[in-house]
């Protein structure tokens, strides 16, 4: 099993839907790769077509398990002040086969691709930007050192 790091950069969305009744959204995402969970800030006062320009970093292992372990989350949420967040949707990203190809060639970028937000009901709900890069962590060099005529081994 291989481990690397997955750099997710968050860009920008357009056209999200409005869930306040004002019509006004302070739009941030919620990232989740497996177990892990990071967020952007809070784009205030962007409403529809926030940008961010903010990356974040993960821990991804290839392989492991099936297909759909490998996906990538993006929850857009609408940061409110005094009730619970709304949701706006969420995008998922597949990302299995960029994985495998870093393996293969010592890392893999997914230059910046527009994916579709869509709510529960399966509704498009507007697009985000985003780019991926995955790299391999190199594993380092054991060079055995001489220790009164044994070779210590890095194992």
């Amino acid at each position: 099993m291989a481990i690397g790091f997955m750099e997710v950069q968050l860009l920008k969305a357009n056209d999200l839907k409005v869930t306040d009744f004002l019509g006004k959204i302070d739009p941030y995402v919620v990232i989740q790769y497996k177990r892990q969970e990071q967020r952007s800030s809070v784009a205030n006062g962007q409403g529809r077509n926030p940008t961010w320009n903010e990356k974040f970093m993960f821990r991804a292992e290839y392989p492991t398990g099936s297909g759909d372990q490998y996906k990538l989350i993006l929850k857009i949420m609408d940061k409110d002040t005094f009730s619970k967040d709304d949701s706006l949707g969420q995008a998922i990203i597949y990302v299995k086969d960029l994985l495998a190809q870093g393996i293969e060639n010592g890392g893999a970028k997914l230059q910046a691709l527009k994916y579709r937000v869509i709510d529960e009901n399966n509704s498009y709900c507007g697009e985000v930007d985003v780019a991926i890069t995955f790299t391999p962590k190199v594993k380092e060099k054991c060079i055995g050192e001489d220790i009164g005529g044994w070779k210590e081994s890095c194992y």
